[in-house]
C-alpha cells in the first residue's frame, strides 16, 4: 500500500510538471490516498438518495448535478456474475419484486452475515430476470416525496453507472468519481460468487485500475480489502460501524472488533493496506445520553496520524437521523439543522462525507471554507 501512495504522489507531480496540486486544482486530477491529496470530497451516498430511490441511474445522475464528487455504487452479483447496484443482497425492500408473482417463489431465507434474512436475493435472478423489476423507495414513511419514482427506474449494473459517471464528467466538465463499496464479501465468496474479480476485471476493462483514477473502494470487511490491495492501484476505504465487527474476522475466529480498528495500533494496521477510514460519524462525535450531540474524539487526528484520510457517514437531513438537540419538531421526516450538525463535523478536520442530500453537504463545505 505505501509503493500505491508512493505512486499516486509521482502520478500529481508529473501531471503538474513537479509542482504541488493546488486547492484548485481540476476535480479528478489527484484520486486521494494520502492525507491532504485533494479537497475536501463530497460522496452522493447511494446518489443523491434522499431525493430520489438509491441506488438508481436517476439518483446517481442527481448527485452529480449537484455537485458530489463521487457517486457511491454498492455492489452485489446477479446469479450469471453480473455486478449491479443494490445495498443489500436482499431487494424486497427497494425493489417491486414482492409484487412480482412470477417470483414468488423465490422468496427465502438466508444467513447474511450470520444472521437470518428473509425475502429475494439478488444472487437468485439472472440481470434478465433482474432487468424486469423497478426500484422503489426503501424508507417511504420518511422520504414520501421519493415515492412518486416507485416503479420508474431499473436496477443499474456496474458498467451502467461507469457509463454513466463518463458522460456527466463530459457533460458537466468535471470528474465524476466512483466510491464503489463492495458488500458481504464473504456471504458471497461462500456462494462462489465473489465479488472482487468481477470488480477488478471491471475496473482494468475501463480503464480505472490505475492510481489517477477517481474511484475509491471501499468494505466493512477487512480480508477482501488487503487482497484487493495487490490487485488494484486505487485508494482503499477501510470501512468501519458504530459497533460490532468485521464479519470476515468474526467468521474466522479472529477476536478484533472494529473498536480495536481504532486504536493507535489498529490504525497503523489498517494504513497498510487502506489509504482511508469509513467511520461511521458516531465514531468522531459520538451523542450524549439524551441523543445530543457531544464533544469530539481523537479519531480524526488519530486517523491522520497514521496516514489515513477520514471520510464519515451518512450525513441526512431529516430529523429521525438528527441529534435530538438538532431536531427541528418531532416530525422525524421534517428536515433539521443539519448545517449545524456539518459544521461541527468540519470543525473536526474530516476530508469528506457521504451525504444522502448533496446539495447540502456541497454548501456545507463551501460555507466552512469561507
Amino acid at each position: 500500500m505505501r509503493k500505491k501512495l508512493a505512486l499516486l504522489a509521482l502520478c500529481g507531480l508529473t501531471a503538474l510538471g513537479g509542482a504541488v496540486a493546488p486547492a484548485s486544482a481540476e476535480p479528478g486530477e489527484r484520486p486521494g490516498g494520502a492525507h491532504g491529496a485533494e479537497e475536501f470530497v463530497v460522496v452522493g451516498h447511494r446518489g443523491a438518495s434522499g431525493y430520489r430511490p438509491e441506488h438508481t441511474l436517476a439518483s446517481y445522475e442527481l448527485a452529480a448535478r449537484m455537485g458530489a464528487d463521487y457517486i457511491e455504487p454498492d455492489l452485489v452479483t446477479t446469479s450469471d456474475g453480473v455486478l449491479v447496484a443494490r445495498h443489500e443482497p436482499e431487494i424486497g425492500g427497494t425493489t417491486d419484486v414482492a409484487e412480482r408473482p412470477e417470483f414468488a417463489d423465490r422468496k427465502t431465507t438466508k444467513l447474511v452475515d450470520g444472521k437470518p434474512v428473509t425475502g429475494w436475493f439478488a444472487e437468485d435472478f439472472t440481470l434478465a430476470e433482474l432487468k424486469t423489476l423497478r426500484a422503489v423507495e426503501r424508507i417511504p414513511d420518511l422520504r414520501p416525496h421519493n415515492t412518486v419514482y416507485d416503479g420508474r427506474f431499473e436496477i443499474p449494473t456496474f458498467q451502467e453507472v461507469v457509463d454513466l459517471s463518463r458522460r456527466l464528467s463530459r457533460e458537466l466538465g468535471r470528474t465524476i468519481g466512483l466510491y464503489i463499496e463492495t458488500k458481504h464479501p464473504t456471504y458471497f465468496a461462500e456462494q462462489d460468487l465473489a465479488l472482487e474479480p468481477a470488480l477488478v476485471e471491471a475496473l482494468t476493462r475501463n480503464g480505472l485500475n490505475r492510481p489517477n483514477a477517481k474511484v475509491y473502494v471501499q468494505s466493512f470487511e477487512v480480508t477482501n480489502l488487503q487482497q484487493l490491495d495487490d490487485r488494484l492501484r486505487v485508494p482503499l476505504v477501510q470501512l468501519v460501524d458504530a459497533s460490532g465487527a468485521p464479519y470476515d474476522l468474526v467468521h474466522s475466529g479472529d477476536p478484533r472488533t472494529y473498536d480495536d480498528l481504532l486504536t493507535p495500533a489498529g490504525l497503523t494496521d489498517v494504513a497498510r493496506y487502506a489509504d482511508g477510514l469509513g467511520p461511521a460519524k458516531d465514531r468522531i462525535i459520538p451523542r450524549d445520553a439524551d441523543g445530543n450531540l457531544g464533544e469530539p474524539t481523537s479519531l480524526v487526528d488519530d486517523a491522520h496520524r497514521a496516514g489515513l484520510d477520514v471520510h464519515p457517514w451518512t450525513f441526512r437531513a431529516e430529523n429521525q437521523f438528527l441529534p435530538t438537540d438538532l431536531r427541528s419538531s418531532d416530525d422525524p421526516a421534517a428536515w433539521g439543522r443539519v448545517f449545524d450538525e456539518y459544521e461541527a463535523f468540519l470543525a473536526t478536520g474530516i476530508d469528506g462525507v457521504f451525504a444522502d442530500h448533496p446539495d447540502i453537504a456541497v454548501e456545507a463545505a463551501r460555507s466552512h471554507r469561507r
